[in-house]
Order: C-alpha cells, then sequence, then structure tokens
C-alpha cells in the first residue's frame, strides 16, 4: 500500500485519482458475485478519456452526496468517543507503486480501515432496521481491503440524534481474489485503450 496524503476533495486529490479505477467504482468492474459489470466499457472508457485530458471527469455532487461529506468530520469523531481510537486521516491509498488502482478510505486505523456513510434519514433507519452491511457498498468496502491489505473493515452510517450502525466487515476472500484478477485485467485493456486515444491524438 502507497499512502498519498493529499486532502481529499482537493484539485491534488482528483489529479492522484484521474484514470485510475478507485474502490468507490469497483462495482463497475466487477458484480458482488465477482462477476463482469455492464458498466465496464463505459467505466474504462471514461478512465482512458481523463488519461488524456489528465483530469478527473466525475466531480458531480448530489445534495446527499454534499451534505455526507459536510457531516463526515462528525462523524469520525463520534466513531473515535464510541470505538476508543485514533482514526488516521488519508487521501489516497494505491496497492503498490505501479499505482494501477487505489482507493480513498474515510480513516485507517491500525489493522483496518473505515468507511462512513452519512446518508438521508430514510436510508439511514433503514440500514438501523436491517441490522446488516448494505450490500451497495459490498464491492467498495472489499476493494479497499484488496487495496490496502487488511483482512477487516469498519463500516459506519451516521445520522445525529439516532443511534450509529457500525459493522466490523469481514474480507471476503474468494471475491477479493476474483477483484483482483479482474483489476488487472481491466486495467491491461486500459493501457491499450489510452495508447490507441493517444495514436488518434
Amino acid at each position: 500500500m502507497i499512502k498519498v496524503d493529499v486532502q481529499q476533495g482537493s484539485p491534488e486529490w482528483f489529479t492522484a485519482r484521474a484514470g485510475i479505477p478507485t474502490s468507490s467504482c469497483f462495482d463497475k468492474i466487477v458484480t458482488s458475485n465477482g462477476g463482469p459489470s455492464k458498466q465496464a466499457k463505459s467505466y474504462l472508457y471514461e478512465l482512458a478519456g481523463e488519461r488524456i485530458v489528465s483530469a478527473k471527469t466525475d466531480t458531480y455532487q448530489s445534495y446527499a452526496m454534499q451534505r455526507g461529506g459536510e457531516l463526515q468530520a462528525e462523524a469520525k469523531a463520534f466513531f473515535e468517543i464510541v470505538m476508543d481510537v485514533e482514526v488516521q486521516e488519508v487521501g489516497l491509498c494505491y496497492f503498490d507503486e505501479k499505482k494501477r488502482f487505489a482507493c480513498s478510505p474515510d480513516g485507517l486505523l491500525p489493522d483496518a480501515g473505515l468507511e462512513i456513510k452519512c446518508p438521508l434519514i430514510h436510508t439511514h433507519v433503514g440500514y438501523l432496521l436491517d441490522g446488516k452491511f448494505p450490500t451497495a457498498y459490498f464491492e467498495q468496502v472489499q476493494g479497499s481491503m484488496l487495496v490496502t491489505a487488511f483482512n477487516h473493515w469498519f463500516f459506519m452510517s451516521y445520522y445525529p440524534g439516532l443511534p450509529p450502525l457500525i459493522l466490523d466487515v469481514p474480507r471476503d476472500w474468494p471475491f477479493t481474489f476474483a477483484l483482483n484478477v479482474a483489476l488487472d485485467e481491466f486495467c491491461e485493456e486500459l493501457d491499450k485503450v489510452t495508447e490507441k486515444l493517444r495514436c488518434l491524438a
């Protein structure tokens, strides 16, 4: 794991992420059962284009995303108190020195990572009543474990005034193995497509 100490959401952070697959989009490469995603080709083309223009293109933030970002510091402080731990902030983590794919954890612990979600109230209540890890974040969290080499990851859903949902998610070894293979193949194809675009430029 190669850490990059940049502020998440900063221009430097977007530059570091441009043109490479990151865990928040690993579901565009593989499905939760390890099969190919129907979004893989469009994601491949998006990243190849970013490599040519040297910029991150997907910077849109919905109201829910913006609100979640504003609450994240409060949620992290709450997690530290409840769990009696200190969370290390990090901008970006590459899998290795090749920097072919990465993740942006909401925090790192000595032997685990942290993913914080601050959803709208109806979504958070649904998570609380369900009481289990939301499948929508399966690829992201498992992918973050692959990138960082950790074997478990904390997931927290937070809404002010309501109980939090804090789960310790174990690594799914068969899935992360399949994801690693898929990422290698995806990155090889991404290099080929990028080279073709450069020849056309």
